[in-house]
């Protein structure tokens, strides 16, 4: 008893460490934001890496899983004899809980193994500590630029996500059950609110920043091994995505 006492304690602290560390990483990544934006080339280089990469993947998973919303919204609505409000009830899940969690979780295990990968591997090869050598803060020049890569490109993929999604919905829904267009899309109008939209953007925003600093964390400090950065890139797929389902949970219960 008093052993496994000693190992919940020994892992609750560690975990707690673990969480300071990350959070001084992250202000040292702000610190060094200003001066990173003053050098926009690598960052948008960044945002082509993380965001326009990762395009293919999340228009074809937002179409189907549009689709699918409206096949089973399309089946639940019918028993009640609602099925005009498709276009509404379709619309506010995407923008308010799919579209930002899915994006999300699709970033991870794209653009987020990627980073971590990345960074792991430059860490492997020496090429860190030949920057520090030469007095270049590796932190300044190669992690900032590829986080604020991801923390930029996240709402936009959250947007083409979601829109992507309701195009699915509307193909299902107008094309192929037959539900009225004008209806469809008037009911999607009176429902969906500037603030609802807003929700949808703000959750893509802090997922994104959750993500890319868990990706840039842990590809920067990884083990220099193939083995290590082989960990690094599960930890931050499995990490991420806890997180973001975490980080929605507490976030929608603020906003409603």
């Amino acid at each position: 008893m008093n052993a496994f006492l000693g190992d919940l304690w020994y892992s609750a602290r560690e975990s707690l460490a673990t969480l300071g560390r990350v959070f001084l990483f992250f202000l040292q990544l702000i610190a060094f934001t200003p001066r990173a934006l003053m050098r926009f080339r690598l960052v948008v280089h960044q945002i082509f890496n993380a965001g326009a990469l990762s395009l293919v993947i999340i228009m074809t998973c937002g179409l189907f899983v549009g689709m699918v919303l409206g096949l089973l919204g399309y089946d639940l609505l019918s028993r009640v004899g609602s099925e005009e409000i498709l276009g509404a009830g379709a619309a506010l899940a995407l923008t308010k809980q799919l579209g930002p969690v899915v994006t999300a979780l699709l970033f991870a295990g794209r653009a987020g193994t990627a980073l971590a990968s990345e960074l792991g591997l430059m860490r492997a090869t020496d090429q860190l500590s030949a920057m520090q050598m030469m007095a270049v803060d590796p932190v300044r020049r190669v992690v900032v630029p590829r986080f604020l890569g991801g923390v930029i490109a996240m709402p936009c993929l959250t947007a083409i996500f979601i829109s992507i999604g309701v195009f699915g919905v509307q193909l299902v829904g107008v094309e192929q059950v037959g539900i009225d267009s004008g209806s469809f899309w008037s009911q999607m109008r009176s429902a969906v609110e500037l603030d609802d939209i807003g929700e949808g953007l703000l959750k893509g925003a802090v997922f994104g920043i959750a993500c890319s600093l868990i990706a840039v964390y842990e590809g920067y400090n990884s083990v220099p091994t193939a083995e290590g950065v082989g960990r690094a890139t599960t930890r931050t797929v499995v990490i991420s995505s806890v997180v973001t389902l975490i980080l929605n949970f507490i976030l929608t219960a603020i906003m409603l």
